[in-house]
């Protein structure tokens, strides 16, 4: 293995537009090569280090989608059974038509839809909405009171017809704190985080954490102005000139202080979160020797669960070759792709740069993060991967 390309590829990204950026490589259970660039703080020139935390966004996910396949392991829920065994708000729900008309859903949501994003729930928490579960909880937000809210918002299409993009795995996240009687975030770091001796991976910030976090920044372009995340990630907005601002560092889809969002609540290091990478990589087990997910469930987690009519929605550029599986995207297409990946290689990218990549084939873990928003997932994402699998021989 010699992983020079990757180091190119890593600081022609910070020369290109990309602030800084690191990665963690993994192979057969051991850290291969680790490696950052450019800067943590542009404005006062202070260099990317292996101590910084960023917000990771969607690739939070990837945790949620293990801590759900938990569940499924110990016969908590099939796949498809209803979301209202567990929360009897969405029992009945709304769907609105091609031309406006809302009309009564002909089929529930299931805990399939919610790993695999095809529950007709989009990203948007209509502001009503919010303020009400801000006056049920006297404005703590708690993870399950917003979440029953959530059932008032009318989907965009019939439960199991589309994919989109959304809070399906906030969602699911809920489930797991319902079944669990645990908040979410005590329960993913007791059977996920602290069996795999992470340490420096969070739901919420505290002073400490605060003090560690790199500023967050976004891309300006033109074409760009007016987009919110969801609309930026999956546009190809790389040959766009531009210039980088500052932002607030707040992650929009943590609605509250008590608020654990399994769609995007994580702020983590990427020494920390290449831990939970590793551990997919080889069987569920990680370099501490527990174990945090079975094989069989990992093969089911990567298994694509979209149908052929689906694939006009999951048409985001750097998801070109893929499928989706539960909870993350996963390889079906190497053609299509340009893709030097295993089949079956699956992953999940985040809103400010966060890219986890798991090749079981392989034993192949790459973490991989930067702190910018427009992110430039279909520049960066699949030439990452193709440079990482041109190291390995």
């Amino acid at each position: 293995m010699n992983f020079n390309a990757l180091k190119d590829f890593m600081d022609h990204l910070t020369n290109w537009r990309i602030p800084g950026n690191d990665i963690s490589v993994y192979v057969d259970n051991q850290e291969v090569f680790r490696y950052q660039s450019g800067y943590m703080d542009v404005e006062n020139k202070i260099k990317m280090n292996d101590q910084c935390l960023l917000n990771i966004y969607s690739a939070s996910k990837v945790t949620t989608a293990v801590a759900g396949m938990q569940m499924l392991e110990k016969g908590k829920f099939l796949l498809d059974t209803p979301l209202y065994d567990f929360f009897p708000e969405f029992k009945e729900m709304y769907v609105k038509g091609e031309h406006g008309e809302i009309r009564k859903a002909e089929k529930p949501i299931t805990i399939r839809h919610l790993f695999s994003m095809t529950s007709g729930l989009d990203y948007g928490m209509p502001e009503n909405l919010l303020k009400e579960a801000g006056e049920k909880t006297h404005g703590r937000y708690d993870t399950v009171e917003v979440i029953k809210c959530m059932a008032a918002k009318t989907l965009t299409f019939e439960p199991g017809t589309r994919w989109q993009y959304g809070l399906s795995h906030d969602i699911l996240a809920g489930v797991v704190e319902e079944i669990s009687g645990m908040k979410f975030r005590d329960y993913v770091r007791e059977n996920i985080f602290e069996p795999l001796g992470m340490k420096e991976s969070f739901y919420h910030r505290d002073s400490e954490v605060q003090k560690r976090m790199a500023p967050q920044y976004i891309f300006i372009n033109d074409e760009s102005a007016g987009m919110d995340l969801v609309e930026a990630q999956s546009n190809d907005l790389s040959k766009c000139g531009g210039h980088l601002e500052l932002t607030d560092g707040k992650v929009e889809y943590v609605f509250g202080r008590e608020y654990d969002s399994g769609g995007a609540g994580i702020v983590t290091s990427v020494k920390d979160y290449s831990k939970l990478a590793n551990a997919l990589a080889n069987g569920g087990a990680g370099t501490t020797g527990e174990r945090v997910l079975s094989s069989a469930a990992i093969e089911l987690m990567k298994t694509n669960q979209l149908t052929q009519s689906m694939k006009g929605d999951f048409n985001w550029p750097q998801l070109a070759g893929y499928g989706y599986g539960l909870g993350v995207r996963t390889m079906i297409d190497k053609a299509a792709g340009s893709s030097l990946s295993s089949i079956c290689e699956f992953g999940c990218g985040g809103a400010a740069g966060a890219t986890i990549l798991v090749d079981t084939d392989k034993k192949l873990a790459v973490f991989y993060a930067h702190h910018m928003l427009n992110q430039q997932e279909s520049y960066y994402q699949p030439r990452l991967r193709n440079v990482v699998y041109s190291c390995l021989d």
